[in-house]
């Protein structure tokens, strides 16, 4: 699968394309925010690493700029400590951050995560039997798409994985450290709002449609997704 990391440090950008092409991703650098938006748009990649402070765009606005046409996966690599950037990053369609400096071994299961998404896809076949349908939301499994009153969802990889998962489980609670383990695949820290956030996106999408609210929040639990009127 090719990544690839928009990052201005050329050390660190060499180190880790070293590390995951011994995994078995191929890995193209690009060391600021012009050039790396351009490389995005143009080609086709499995994922994308943007740090957040690039010279000419910065990650944020490249991040806004690509989610105007491509929902290509995004782990966003922010400064340690900087909760606005991370909180910002999920808002503007980010799929999961990571702080920096970072254990190689954690970067590499985030990628796993992400990327055994798309290796999934291909092993689905496209079937009825392959479609959830709750209160006028339509998930498409085999073909990864969300659709309200078949109308398609604009969602990125993250928010179609939190919305299939609450509408499988439509009528009961899910956790937010099950959404964390199941989607991000990894454990929910501490103060971590990123499920919050990736609901919250999903319900804007949604609340586009004009429907009435789907998703309710269970304080301190997690989430329901609403299975009758």
């Amino acid at each position: 699968m090719k990544l690839l990391m928009i990052d201005d440090d050329t050390g660190l950008c060499e180190l880790l394309s070293e590390y995951l092409t011994a995994q078995g991703y191929q890995v193209e650098c690009v060391h600021d925010g012009e050039q790396g938006l351009k490389q995005a748009l143009s080609q086709e990649y499995a994922l994308i690493l943007l740090d957040v402070m690039l010279p000419k765009l910065d990650g944020f606005e490249v991040l806004k700029q690509l989610r105007q046409t491509k929902l290509t996966p995004v782990i966003m690599l922010t400064a340690k400590g900087e909760d606005f950037d991370r909180i910002f990053g999920l808002e503007l369609g980010a799929d999961d951050y990571i702080p920096k400096p970072f254990n190689h071994r954690e970067l590499l299961a985030r990628v796993k995560a992400i990327t055994r998404r798309i290796e999934h896809i291909t092993s689905l076949g496209n079937s009825t039997a392959n479609k959830l349908s709750v209160n006028n939301i339509v998930i498409n499994l085999a073909a990864r798409e969300a659709y309200v009153d078949e109308h398609p969802l604009s969602l990125t990889g993250t928010e179609y994985e939190v919305l299939a998962l609450l509408v499988k489980s439509a009528g009961e609670v899910v956790s937010k450290e099950q959404i964390s383990e199941q989607v991000l695949g990894r454990r929910l820290a501490s103060f971590d709002r990123s499920i919050d956030m990736h609901v919250s996106n999903i319900r804007k999408k949604i609340a586009e449609f004009n429907i009435t609210e789907r998703i309710k929040t269970m304080r301190g639990t997690g989430y329901v997704f609403i299975q009758g009127e």
